[in-house]
């Protein structure tokens, strides 16, 4: 696999070999910063996208009166479509230039916001979040690379902490913001927030970003490797999704399940194969890259769903309105920003797998918490201490996952490295969250089932109230599993990247004395 640092292990100083990554020009480091502030207000926008709908979800299932297989869909269609067209949005980008692509995304996520504020039922709301998740991956696939490639090595760590930083802001504001706009206006201002916040990043990002060379052969898309991807994928969340409703019997989850079998073997042996693949796999022969990409998605399956699972619970336990449970997520948002903006202090002492490793093992100690506190039915105070701990540890690792898997990447290669790196996480975003609903509401009745997403499980009485807690168990103890099985494989990633460095200076001194 390519990196930028080969030149030190060939016996050639990086600082002549790379002049401009290490020793930048000062025009070039004020635009490393424009380049951050687009890049991370629009992140907000996309952000607030997820995080504000996470505890308005009950006020559009009520309007709606979706049932709870359609309230799943609302949240998982967007993560589902998302980790798909991700990688023929890195493919693209590179091609086609990641400036162009970025504003073409940030216009169809703004248009497709607009819209969603007007759908007339539930099924043309599913439809245009698949729109809108389209556009966020349009987004998404470059703003790593963007960052990436405006910033200095020795910085890049620092740019990408206060990035993901952004994120976490909107983290902190949107769940607070949903549940006041659904409070207050209705669930239109939900998706209608972000039209003027879209417009405002548009109109700046054309005026700051640069316009970059492309390769100017196109090479084509694999269409047949993302239809394969999306069938398996597809197959595999509908029956997570389905299984707690229908029972793994049901003909539509058995069929999920065989197109899963199916088409994630197909799409695997397709893409070693065509001349172009949406997906490389050679990248993961290079042992510390697939290590940290292991990494990246164990964790993000541990805990990719603790926002909307901790809504739903507050909502649905503690009867409180939309607007309360998102300032009773400010916490958590809160404790991830701060760690976010705070990495480079860890990074100066530690290497960026080191620091992941680290941030695994808080996020673990958090899940643990949330274990204790929602499986028994506890008091907010004790809830909060484990979303504060999950905010902590998840604020170290992200940075420094995405660093541990860009760090090495040519500036070539960076869109289709980071669109790789995103499709695995958002995988595991969407396989955590269908994966935690389900476990959630399996031991539910139907009635308590509807109730949890519609957030009226307390109006039924307390015997539902203690079939929910019930799930709560079930669900934050697999987490707690996975995300002990997450800090194995981020050790693990560390002392790939030891031994892949101590193996690099032994290759370039066999080769001097040839």
């Amino acid at each position: 696999m390519p990196n930028r640092q080969r030149s030190q292990s060939e016996g050639t100083p990086a600082a002549l070999d790379e002049p401009d990554r290490l020793d930048p020009d000062p025009e070039d480091l004020k635009y490393a910063w424009r380049a951050l502030s687009v890049v991370g207000l629009a992140s907000i926008v996309s952000a607030l996208n997820t995080s504000a709908l996470n505890t308005a979800l009950p006020t559009v299932v009520r309007h709606f009166n979706a049932t709870s297989s359609e309230a799943s869909w609302i949240l998982i269609t967007f993560l589902l479509v998302s980790t798909v067209v991700t990688l023929v949005c890195g493919r693209a980008a590179d091609m086609m230039g990641r400036r162009s692509m970025y504003l073409w995304g940030l216009g169809l996520f703004t248009g497709a916001s607009f819209l969603l504020g007007l759908a007339p039922n539930v099924q043309v709301l599913i439809g245009l979040r698949v729109v809108q998740a389209v556009a966020g991956s349009m987004l998404l696939v470059n703003s790593a690379a963007i960052v990436s490639a405006a910033f200095p090595e020795r910085m890049l760590a620092r740019g990408l902490g206060i990035y993901m930083a952004s994120f976490s802001i909107a983290q902190l504001v949107g769940p607070t913001l949903g549940g006041a706009l659904a409070t207050s206006f209705g669930w239109e201002w939900v998706f209608w927030f972000n039209v003027p916040v879209g417009v405002l990043c548009f109109v700046w990002g054309a005026m700051t970003l640069r316009k970059v060379e492309t390769d100017s052969e196109f090479t084509g898309l694999d269409i047949r490797g993302n239809v394969l991807l999306f069938l398996g994928l597809g197959g595999l969340i509908v029956a997570l999704s389905e299984a707690a409703s229908l029972g793994w019997t049901s003909p539509l989850v058995l069929g999920g399940a065989l197109c899963a079998l199916i088409f994630v073997p197909t799409f695997i042996w397709w893409e070693r194969r065509v001349a172009h693949p949406v997906l490389d796999l050679s990248l993961f022969s290079h042992r510390p890259f697939a290590m940290a990409n292991a990494s990246g998605f164990i964790n993000t399956v541990a805990r990719g769903s603790v926002i909307i699972i901790a809504a739903l619970y507050f909502q649905a336990v503690y009867d409180v309105t939309a607007l309360h449970a998102g300032l009773q997520l400010l916490p958590l948002a809160a404790a991830n920003a701060i760690a976010s903006s705070s990495l480079g202090g860890l990074t100066n002492r530690w290497s960026s797998r080191t620091v992941a490793a680290i941030g695994s093992a808080i996020t673990s100690a958090g899940l643990i918490i949330m274990f204790a506190a929602t499986g028994t039915g506890a008091s907010y105070p004790y809830v909060c201490v484990g979303l504060i701990v999950v905010g902590l540890g998840s604020g170290v690792f992200m940075p420094a996952n995405i660093s541990s898997i860009l760090e090495d990447t040519d500036d070539d290669q960076v869109g289709i490295i980071n669109a790789v790196r995103i499709t695995v996480q958002s995988t595991g975003i969407v396989i955590g969250t269908a994966l935690a609903l389900t476990i959630l509401t399996a031991p539910l009745a139907q009635d308590v089932r509807q109730a949890v997403f519609a957030g009226t499980v307390s109006a039924l009485g307390n015997g539902a109230v203690d079939q929910l807690i019930g799930g709560y168990r079930w669900a934050f103890g697999a987490m707690v599993v996975i995300s002990l099985i997450g800090i194995a494989t981020s050790l693990a990633s560390s002392r790939a990247q030891k031994a892949h460095a101590a193996a690099a200076p032994a290759s370039a001194d066999v080769l001097a004395e040839v």
